[in-house]
């Protein structure tokens, strides 16, 4: 079917197909998420042959291990960036990690927002600041770059040798917030970071940069939704700027209780860190602050053109959104969460109306022709950054029309070709359509 999203036909959820779909659903995270294991069992395995033979064994499985190796990359503080206020929830400076590109990609540049949740009242912002997530004190002094940040030509063919940056997390909401609490002396800087190290960067060469691709995952791709367009606008209209978000498409759905556990959630973290002036005017022009929080709300607004990676089963949704233990006092949904063999077919039917209530918030942004879309139906939260989601060639991405994520987001930002693909999911009994 070519790069044409697909999506199961709308026809009722057929209950004779719900053991069927159970157990599809226990191979789907083994396929999904079991190729490191598969790797490790062919680089442990020994040759049956005599001497000789263990060696070259050996000068293969190190080979392995070498070229398995991801880059570490060492830490830049930026101190300068305190001058304008722009500090992590402790008040340390913010930081952000750098490999340089080579060759062709010399004047290509990846700015990736890290992820890593949220704080939304005194006590987990407390817990937060005293983290590498809300101090650069406390961060790692080098980190590993993989998936779209590798420097592998192998797994990471289109942007290996691209400038690569990580803009490490050290506020608490997303990058957006803009505050300080004198009292528990938290600072709400995140918009500050964002804008003081963006600034930073094209001072040091990106504001010549000939293509340019913003993303981040979690948190970090929430970020990306809410600062597209804004990163769009620092550059000239001759460079090519588009962005990647990478399971950011949290959802303002009902919890499993019958109320909405991150609409509230969101609601506290807007209000203390200070994020509405922060949130796109187009949307907070026609809705609250609270529901201009979620991509939903805003993905149809944005004119830079982007893609949206995200699994339909989200795991992260699954047990902190839909599913939280605050709306299943009981436990009834403890197994299923984290087994989706333990699943009942009434937890069956709310996870598959999860799904569908992704695809169709997807549906008037895939209208653009300009946007990009891979929705696949793995439980899984965020696969850009690590090998065996992202590259086939690292472990076996999940695939839609036998197209993985690497080769999907390529084909999308290089204009090889349209990429608006969207699973089935595992009821639909090979009875699927075109929806774009």
């Amino acid at each position: 079917m070519g790069e044409a999203g697909v999506v199961a036909n709308n026809k009722p959820f057929r209950r004779p197909l719900l053991l069927l779909l159970v157990l599809l659903l226990a191979v789907l995270v083994g396929s999904c998420c079991a190729e490191a294991a598969a790797d490790e069992g062919i680089i442990n395995s020994k040759g049956a042959g005599g001497r000789r033979r263990r060696r070259t064994s050996r000068r293969r499985t190190s080979a392995a291990a070498a070229a398995a190796a991801p880059l570490m990359v060492p830490i830049t503080i930026l101190k300068s960036a305190v001058d304008a206020g722009a500090v992590c929830m402790d008040g340390t400076p913010p930081a952000y990690h750098f490999d340089p590109g080579s060759g062709a990609g010399n004047n290509s540049w990846i700015v990736n927002l890290e992820g890593g949740g949220w704080c939304n009242n005194v006590r987990a912002c407390q817990f937060r600041k005293t983290s590498r997530r809300g101090s650069s004190d406390l961060m790692e002094k080098e980190i590993p770059f993989g998936g779209i940040m590798s420097s592998s030509p192998t797994d990471n063919p289109d942007f290996y040798n691209w400038n690569r940056v990580k803009i490490r997390y050290c506020d608490g909401a997303s990058f957006a917030g803009e505050g300080f609490d004198k009292e528990n002396g938290f600072y709400f800087r995140g918009q500050r970071i964002w804008d003081a190290t963006i600034r930073h960067l094209l001072s040091i060469g990106m504001a010549s940069a000939d293509k340019v691709l913003l993303t981040g995952c979690s948190a970090g791709g929430l970020a990306v939704i809410l600062h597209c367009d804004e990163f769009q606008a620092y550059f000239q209209p001759t460079t090519a700027v588009k962005c990647l978000a990478d399971a950011g498409l949290f959802l303002d759905a009902v919890d499993v209780s019958g109320g909405r556990s991150l609409r509230s959630y969101y609601s506290d973290i807007v209000a203390m860190q200070g994020v509405a002036p922060n949130l796109p005017p187009a949307c907070t022009a026609r809705l609250d602050t609270t529901s201009c929080f979620f991509p939903q709300n805003v993905i149809d607004g944005i004119k830079t053109p982007i893609f949206l990676l995200n699994a339909a089963y989200d795991v992260w949704q699954i047990q902190e959104s839909l599913a939280p233990n605050g709306a299943d006092p009981s436990g009834a949904w403890r197994a299923c969460k984290s087994n989706r063999s333990a699943c009942d077919t009434s937890q069956m039917m709310i996870l598959q109306d999860f799904r569908e209530q992704m695809v169709a918030t997807v549906r008037g942004f895939s209208g653009s022709r300009s946007n990009g879309l891979f929705i696949n139906s793995c439980f899984a939260h965020c696969q850009s950054e690590l090998p065996a989601t992202w590259s086939s060639a690292a472990g076996g991405s999940p695939a839609i029309q036998n197209k993985g994520i690497a080769k999907s987001v390529g084909d999308w930002y290089f204009g090889r070709a349209e990429v608006k693909a969207i699973d089935c999911p595992y009821d639909c009994d090979g009875t699927c359509r075109h929806i774009i």
